[in-house]
C-alpha cells in the first residue's frame, strides 16, 4: 500500500518561508506517470488545490493556484519518493492545512488517489 506523509507545517511570520516535505511511501518503480498535488483548507473555506507537477513520458509539468503564483514552488526528487512546496512570503491568507496527494493520472484534475493526512501552516505575527 502507497502511503502519503506530509511534514514542514508550523507557525511562521508573515512574509517568511516554509518548505513542506512530501514523502510517498511504497511508491511503485513502474509507475512512470502520475502527478502530485499540493492542497490546502482553511477554516470555513474549501479544499483548494495549491499546486501540481504532472509527470508525464514527455516531461513535467507545474502549475499553481494564481494566489501562490510567484510565491510557491514545487519540486520532485530524482528517487521519486518525496516531492517539496517551498513557500515564500507568506501571508496570513496562506493559513491553512496543507495536504499531498499523489495521482497515477497525468495531471491532478480527475481525483486524487491516494493522500496524506495534512500538515497545519499558519502564518501570523
Amino acid at each position: 500500500q502507497l502511503q502519503v506523509v506530509e511534514s514542514g507545517g508550523g507557525l511562521v511570520q508573515p512574509g517568511g518561508s516554509l518548505r513542506l516535505s512530501c514523502a510517498a511511501l511504497g511508491f511503485p518503480l513502474t509507475l512512470d506517470e502520475y502527478a502530485i498535488g499540493w492542497f490546502r483548507q482553511a477554516p470555513g473555506k474549501e479544499r483548494e488545490e495549491v499546486s501540481c507537477i504532472s509527470m508525464t513520458k514527455s516531461g513535467s509539468i507545474k502549475t499553481y493556484a494564481d494566489s501562490v503564483k510567484g510565491r510557491f514552488t514545487i519540486s520532485r526528487d530524482d528517487d521519486k519518493n518525496t516531492a517539496h512546496l517551498q513557500m515564500n512570503s507568506l501571508k496570513p491568507q496562506d493559513t491553512a492545512r496543507y495536504y499531498c496527494a499523489l495521482s497515477e493520472a497525468v495531471d491532478c484534475n480527475y481525483g486524487m488517489d491516494y493522500w496524506g493526512k495534512g500538515t497545519l501552516v499558519t502564518v501570523s505575527e
